[in-house]
This record gives C-alpha cells, sequence and structure tokens, in this order.
C-alpha cells in the first residue's frame, strides 16, 4: 500500500475536531469543533474555511434531506441554516443530567438521526462513568432512547444490507454490532466484533467502504484501522501524524478520499511543538477503496 499518501488539507488547530461529513451538494467536509463551539465547513475548491460559531459545544453535524443541517449541541438535537447561521432547537435530552453533552451522531438510511451522549470530560478521555444514552431522532422529531450506561458514546454506521448497526463506547475498548431494523430504528442482540489492541488504543469515530469494512479512527492511537466486520480481522492500519485522532469519512467526487480529524485538546506545549498539525483535518488518498455517501435527515 506504498501508494496510500496523507496530507494536512486543514491545519487550524481544532481543540476536538469531529464528525467530518462529505457534503456533495456544496462540495465541502463538514465538520466540528467541540470545546471550539463552532461548525466548519471546507471547500477543497478554493481551500476556504468558514465556521458557524454556536452557543454550546458541538459534537456532530449531518445533513437535512430539506437543505442545510442538524446538528448535536450540548444535549438538543438542533437545525442549523448556514448562510444565515441561524440554530434552532428542536427537541432536547437528558434534561436531568446538567454534566452531560452529547457526543459523536450519524444518520441512518431511513434518514433517522442517532447520536449518543456522555459527562463532560474532566480532562481527555476523564470522566464520571456510565452517564451516556443513545438516542435517536425521528423525522416526527420524537426521540426513543435505545439504551443507557454508556460511558463515551462514539462511531456508529450501518452495513450495507442495512441489517446491522455498527457502535462504539469508547471505554470499552470494542466495536460492536447490533441486529437492525431499517423499517422501526430498533436494535437488539448486542454483541463485540472487535476489542482493540492496546497500541491501538481508544475506539473514536467509524465509517464504512463500499466493500462493507468498518475503518475507525483511533484516539490516541494516531491511525485509523479497516476492520472485516464478518471476520473480527483488522484488514489494514493507516498511522498519521498526529496522536488525537478522532473520526473518518470518505468524501470527495467520488468518494475515494478518506478525511480524518484530529484533536489538539490536553496537548502540552511539549506535545504540540512535536505535532504542530494536531487538529487539524487530514485527506488520505489511494487507499484502493471507496466510501457510502452519507444519508440525509429527513425532519
Amino acid at each position: 500500500m506504498s501508494s496510500v499518501r496523507i496530507e494536512c488539507v486543514c491545519g487550524q488547530g481544532c481543540g476536538i475536531a469531529e464528525s467530518p461529513v462529505w457534503d456533495e451538494r456544496e462540495g465541502a467536509l463538514l465538520y466540528v469543533d467541540i470545546p471550539g463551539r463552532r461548525v466548519c465547513r471546507w471547500s477543497p475548491g478554493t481551500g476556504q474555511s468558514r465556521a458557524i460559531p454556536v452557543d454550546a459545544p458541538v459534537s456532530s453535524v449531518a445533513l437535512r434531506k430539506s437543505g442545510d443541517y442538524v446538528i448535536t449541541l450540548g444535549t438538543r438535537f438542533a437545525a442549523l441554516k448556514w448562510e444565515e447561521e441561524l440554530v434552532t432547537t428542536i427537541t432536547q435530552v437528558d434534561k436531568d443530567k446538567p454534566n452531560n453533552r452529547f457526543n459523536d451522531g450519524k444518520v441512518d438510511p431511513a434518514g433517522r438521526y442517532f447520536a449518543g451522549t456522555m459527562a463532560e470530560e474532566t480532562q481527555p478521555a476523564v470522566l464520571e462513568r456510565h452517564q451516556g444514552s443513545l438516542y435517536t431522532l425521528f423525522s416526527d422529531h420524537s426521540v426513543v432512547k435505545q439504551f443507557d450506561q454508556v460511558d463515551i458514546s462514539n462511531g456508529l454506521d450501518w452495513s450495507l444490507d442495512h441489517r446491522t448497526f455498527f457502535y462504539i463506547d469508547s471505554l470499552s475498548y470494542s466495536v460492536d454490532a447490533f441486529d437492525y431494523d431499517l423499517q422501526t430504528g430498533k436494535i437488539d442482540n448486542r454483541r463485540s466484533i472487535y476489542k482493540l489492541e492496546k497500541e491501538e488504543s481508544i475506539p473514536d469515530g467509524m465509517c464504512i467502504d463500499t466493500e462493507g469494512k468498518l475503518w475507525v479512527a483511533c484516539y490516541d492511537g494516531g491511525r485509523v484501522i479497516r476492520l472485516d466486520p464478518e471476520t473480527g480481522k483488522r484488514l489494514q492500519t493507516v498511522k498519521l501524524p498526529v496522536d488525537k485522532t478522532t473520526s473518518c469519512c470518505f468524501g470527495g467526487r467520488d468518494y475515494s478520499e478518506m478525511y480524518v480529524t484530529s484533536a489538539s485538546y490536553g496537548m502540552d506545549k511539549e506535545w504540540l511543538s512535536r505535532q504542530p498539525q494536531a487538529g487539524g483535518i487530514f485527506k488520505i488518498t489511494g487507499l484502493g477503496v471507496k466510501g457510502v455517501p452519507p444519508y440525509p435527515f429527513a425532519g
């Protein structure tokens, strides 16, 4: 795999860049900076990045069928009108847990927005345990809690046949699978399909390719790994020049480029001097596989 090429395309040094999503309509990459409280959009055509400030930690962004975007903001699902820089609350969760916030989120093939919560960290990956839950926002704006007792709700995606839901609770160091009912959005029969090895560190964001293989960003592991969910085997490791890789998605004109977000939060000056691109956005080309376009929220 010597043809694999990695470049930092946006080096703005986010605190925690997360939730990369390719917006085909705009030919641009969306992502968020959680502690920076901004939703960003980077255009490869111009090399320009624009950021919309918001009023709380923003942890994921998704496309919306009717146009513009939906985001998870604090403990709220919200709508974002990009040009107007207007945020409107759709609904709120975890009202009894003022120390919680949303983390990663993604839209399923039927247009439902899945996103999970966690307690606010006191330092990276240090937090009150079992405070989070996984929620689903339906197109009618109703919300269902799928389960609770979550530490750090993270990477999520669906198999190509839509019968399996993949999910990561980071501090379990496991990539899990559930049976998935696309008609109802119900999940069942949780099992672990891959346990991370010590040097891979903490599993974070995740995406799937057109061959049905999973790509997982390893926080503190400085890499993305490709997994076969059927066999539980790791197929490939791509190392990046930063330790805190947070998430990944495919994008570009034919979804053959991978974009990887990273964090600088919790790094001291000496660490940052060794990794000046920490918190940047990376583009990986030459992987030889393509990704699946993101699904838009139907509501």
